[in-house]
């Protein structure tokens, strides 16, 4: 009995090694997406498989659901991931590294001028074309890619500069959140949001008087009831996830965080990038790579990212709203601003969203968001390699 234990110990250790690495994550992400555009663009699988996310699931559209494989995908299992984002975002919020004003102001003020510049950008490239509309696609950064290349680095940077882009890449996503249920909505329905409102307060009681497994049971079946209301809505059903995140107690966070970390990092994200990276990249798409669309979200995501940030972290410096201490690295700095270039996830979410009639727009929205993305993380991880050497150098002397 106990050899068979022991045998077993090892290869379950390594699994949770591997499910509680960041970058396991970005690989899995990095294969799915791979997978996905091979997929699309070989000729013998390239209809099956992009025609296989539009099946139409029977009696869904009856009931006013999702109705597709892909649109129960972004409607109803994304809600999951922002509800696990939100669950973090209220965790630093309570207990971490946004706990108090003093401490949420930096990274607060650096993701806001890193959403704001690349939305400038963008409007620059697109502005009074059938294009603008995508304004919010390079305003997003992706935590777990972001996270999963500074991972990589290790040592290379410093814990206080993965704290800062932690909390950056977490209210960074706040926004997006936000920016999604104001902006990419359709119009709203008063009586449904009342339902919702009415049900966030049943919840709240809800959450905080009936004990342990009732408990439980009840807050997923008014927490679908408020999914379905939020969808009939007008606003985001994703949205749900956020409000239900911040209703629940904070004792029972943690617990609802360890249970959804395995589903939403390895079966939702990752068929979320199957689902929604099946781009068939036709010369007609190769074209459009130097549309202003395009541009716009490659510039914003590869130069408004980084400018964005190093501006407000020099701007806080400069009227002494933060210290840094005496010796300021503004090359890990412009790093982690490269770094939080990495759009993919959110951005692609919100290009499906900015262009829902449009399949062209869309697919060259994403082949940008991709391209972005992809340089985003070369170009952060050899330049954060390379500033980190350069800082030892110079402290060596």
């Amino acid at each position: 009995m106990s050899s068979h234990h022991s045998a077993i110990q090892p290869s379950a250790s390594l699994f949770q090694k591997i499910i509680h690495d960041n970058r396991s994550i970005g690989v899995l992400l990095i294969l799915c997406t791979l997978a996905s555009l091979i997929l699309s663009n070989i000729d013998a699988t390239s209809e099956h498989y992009t025609n296989f996310w539009e099946v139409v699931i029977p009696g869904f559209h009856r009931l006013h659901l999702p109705h597709t494989i892909a649109h129960f995908i972004n409607d109803a299992l994304m809600t999951l991931f922002f509800f696990h984002v939100a669950i973090d975002i209220k965790r630093e919020a309570t207990s971490g590294e946004l706990s108090s004003p003093r401490r949420m102001m930096f990274p607060a003020v650096s993701a806001l001028f890193g959403v704001a510049i690349p939305a400038l950008i963008f409007i620059l490239f697109t502005g009074g074309t059938l294009y603008s509309r995508g304004w919010a696609i390079p305003t997003a950064t992706d935590i777990a890619f972001t996270l999963g290349i500074v991972s990589l680095l290790g040592k290379a940077v410093p814990h206080s500069m993965k704290v800062f882009l932690t909390a950056l890449a977490i209210i960074d996503d706040l926004c997006a959140i936000l920016i999604i249920a104001i902006f990419y909505g359709s119009a709203l329905h008063f009586v449904w949001l009342l339902l919702v409102a009415l049900l966030g307060i049943i919840i709240f009681v809800v959450t905080r008087r009936v004990e342990k497994k009732t408990g439980t049971v009840l807050m997923i079946l008014l927490g679908l009831c408020m999914w379905y209301c939020m969808y009939r809505s007008g606003i985001h059903a994703s949205f749900a996830g956020v409000i239900l995140a911040f209703l629940l107690p904070i004792q029972k966070l943690s617990t609802i965080e360890r249970n959804l970390s395995f589903p939403v990092n390895f079966i939702v994200v990752p068929v979320f990038a199957l689902a929604n990276t099946s781009i068939v990249i036709s010369s007609a798409a190769i074209a459009n790579l130097s549309s202003p669309l395009s541009l716009g979200i490659i510039l914003g995501l590869l130069l408004g990212k980084p400018l964005g940030i190093t501006f407000a972290v020099y701007l806080m410096t400069k009227f002494r709203l933060v210290r840094l201490g005496d010796r300021i690295n503004w090359g890990q700095f412009i790093g982690a601003g490269i770094l939080a270039g990495i759009g993919f996830t959110m951005s692609i979410f919100v290009a499906i969203l900015s262009f829902p009639e449009n399949e062209m727009l869309r697919d060259v929205a994403k082949l940008s968001v991709l391209i972005a993305s992809t340089l985003a993380m070369i170009i952060g991880y050899v330049w954060l390699r390379l500033f980190s050497k350069v800082k030892e150098k110079s402290e060596n002397k």
